[in-house]
């Protein structure tokens, strides 16, 4: 909190946790790429944390994820990565740009855990290669919701994804990306797992909850990837 401004923008778990640091994430797309091992080479040499991937949609594609608490390593060590070969000789992908930060509700038993060590462990397990990425936009009619409806409809909405993760079907990574995004989403979403067929399943069943059937504005693009290196966990 800054004194005296009455504005608090720290993180707030249960149990009056508090935390001033996050995770940010970013995911960049190219296409061009017919061998992904000299971005594999690159990755190990730069020690970068983060996961590159196949894009399963494009047979020259790849995309990197990086993941940083201090949001300066997008535009310093990792624009130095990409500004040089072999990056630097792909064709960017804009459009498929996503960068988003972890955040609390403010139920999180653990909040640190919550906000830097599960995204990562998510991301970087190398027993859950597939990811499918895409941002999304609520409709203003959410916001003008009380706060006990939009309890009722979220929590619709996560019951679900808890039932794919305790079945280990699929793992979120929730993202905010307020004032972040070229389209103005509020959200990217990650979606983690063994197989990608449930992935897939979990998108179409969240079709009927209340949010995404009234209460979105825009979802996708969507990235759907295969790993083809992870950094080692920390």
């Amino acid at each position: 909190m800054v004194e005296g401004s009455g504005v608090d923008v720290r993180e707030k778990g249960a149990n009056q946790q508090i935390s001033e640091r996050r995770l940010f994430m970013q995911l960049q797309v190219w296409t061009g790429c017919p061998d992904g091992k000299p971005l594999v080479e690159a990755m190990e040499r730069s020690r970068i944390e983060g996961v590159l991937y196949h894009d399963v949609n494009d047979p020259a594609g790849v995309a990197l994820l990086t993941c940083h608490e201090d949001p300066a390593f997008f535009a310093s060590a990792l624009r130095g990565l990409l500004a040089a070969a072999p990056f630097a000789s792909l064709r960017h992908r804009p459009e498929l740009t996503m960068l988003g930060r972890t955040y609390a509700s403010g139920f999180e038993p653990d909040l640190e855990d919550w906000l830097l060590a599960r995204p990562r462990r998510t991301v970087l397990n190398p027993a859950w290669p597939w990811g499918i990425w895409y941002p999304l936009r609520r409709g203003g009619a959410f916001a003008r919701l009380t706060p006990q409806e939009q309890g009722a409809i979220l929590r619709e909405h996560g019951t679900m994804g808890r039932a794919y993760g305790d079945a280990d079907l699929a793992h979120d990574v929730r993202l905010a990306c307020h004032g972040l995004d070229t389209h103005d989403n509020d959200f990217v979403i990650g979606l983690i797992g063994r197989e990608l067929h449930p992935l897939s399943h979990l998108v179409q069943a969240m079709r009927r909850t209340a949010q995404t059937s009234q209460y979105l504005q825009s979802l996708g693009p969507f990235f759907v990837g295969h790993v083809l290196w992870q950094s080692p966990s920390r």
